[in-house]
């Protein structure tokens, strides 16, 4: 017993030195990463730097950016793990309008981390802190993207005297995860795992040496570093839980709704291939029950336009918006609105 277990026992100094030099060499790759990736975060900042301003929410600060005058205030909110950048395309033809604010909810971005759930309740009421603290005044007209349409129907139920109106940009659905083909899953599963590599890598710089941070300076300056990844993996993890909330919504009554919906026909990069035509129909006829969930809902398909179609077609998005600021002008319950 006694000589079968010292064979497994490393006794040999060289040994020892082989792994005492591989950790040290460990240590250093890590620790030359983790200078690169300051280093690079910082020089990426203070070329690019921020717009807008950072508001106190209460022991940390969100990053806002309002342009453009009048009433009602359009909000944007972003999807799934993106900061505001994702409006770059919109929010100027919209602030031609009125006034247009984009923001980065806590953690993303620019704005600081929160100690709170990462659910679509939550980041309702901290949008409705922040807005409070920012000083821009109900009603709004809110714009959700993606996951980002878990939010702001939160916040209409949460705060519907605050709401003039609503356009959804091709929104999640509550019940998506049960009606997408069940292969989907899968993939769900490894875009999860990517993203978790990237939360874990980000601290040393691999995801930058990989060339996996956005080209776009702008960009890469807002969402290239560890806060934002962590936020992002934060609510992918709590997406049942804000499909959850966002099912017990319920109706928008006569609230004027804008529902956009991207192109079934254009390939989508998001998806596998062999995935395409079954999630598209069954996503389709999701965007056309959000449409109902107001008597004066509104569908329209992007064509040629993905996911993102406020980057695709800009044009549709602006278009919507106009529609839907005319129609919350011209209701009496919106208040002392003025364009």
């Amino acid at each position: 017993m006694n000589d079968k277990a010292t064979t497994f026992v490393p006794q040999s100094s060289r040994f020892r030195g082989i792994v005492r030099g591989l950790l040290v060499l460990l240590v250093a790759l890590a620790a030359a990463g983790f200078l690169y990736e300051n280093i690079s975060e910082a020089r990426d900042r203070r070329f690019n730097p921020m717009p807008g301003k950072l508001i106190d929410v209460g022991g940390y600060r969100m990053h806002i950016d309002c342009s453009g005058q009048g009433s009602p205030a359009v909000i944007l909110d972003s999807g799934m793990g993106d900061s505001y950048v994702v409006w770059q395309k919109v929010q100027p033809q919209i602030a031609k309008l009125t006034e247009t604010c984009s923001y980065d909810r806590a953690g993303l971005g620019y704005s600081d981390p929160s100690s709170r759930p990462r659910t679509s309740r939550v980041m309702a009421e901290e949008l409705h802190t922040l807005l409070k603290a920012a000083g821009i005044a109900p009603p709004y007209v809110l714009v959700g993207h993606s996951m980002g349409g878990f939010d702001v129907r939160l916040y209409a139920s949460l705060y519907p005297s605050e709401v003039a109106g609503m356009v959804l940009v091709d929104a999640s659905h509550p019940d998506q995860e049960n009606r997408f083909p069940p292969a989907l899953k899968d993939w769900k599963k490894s875009e999860r795992r990517t993203a978790e590599f990237l939360e874990f890598g980000m601290p040393v710089g691999i995801p930058r040496l990989l060339g996996l941070c956005d080209p776009d300076p702008v960009i890469r300056a807002a969402e290239c570093n560890f806060q934002t990844a962590g936020e992002g993996v934060a609510e992918m993890k709590a997406f049942p839980q804000s499909a959850a909330e966002a099912a017990t919504t319920g109706s928008l009554g006569d609230l004027p709704l804008a529902v956009l919906s991207h192109d079934p026909d254009k390939p989508s990069a998001e998806f596998p291939a062999d995935l395409g035509k079954t999630t598209n129909e069954a996503w389709e006829q999701m965007q056309e029950e959000l449409a109902h969930l107001s008597t004066r809902g509104t569908k329209t398909i992007a064509r040629n336009s993905g996911h993102y179609i406020q980057m695709d077609r800009p044009d549709v998005v602006v278009d919507a918006v106009r529609a839907v600021l005319d129609q919350a002008r011209a209701t009496p319950s919106a208040g002392s609105i003025k364009p």
